[in-house]
């Protein structure tokens, strides 16, 4: 499973609870974007969550 590389957001797990209250496992996970990132002045692909994105914590490349 891919993580946000600049907060290291992953997956979380949970149940899902049905009107009966019966509870199965299953995981939550988060809004991850393939985007080319500046890193150390150079360009490359890596998985960054939309919270990274939208609160400028990422130079995007051009």
């Amino acid at each position: 499973m891919a993580s946000c590389k600049i907060c290291g957001k992953s997956r979380t797990v949970g149940n899902n609870v049905s009107h009966a209250n019966n509870r199965t496992k299953r995981q939550i996970l988060p809004n991850l974007q393939r985007t080319r990132v500046v890193t150390a002045g150079r360009t490359e692909r890596v998985y960054v969550c939309t919270r990274c994105l939208r609160s400028g914590a990422v130079t995007k490349a051009v």
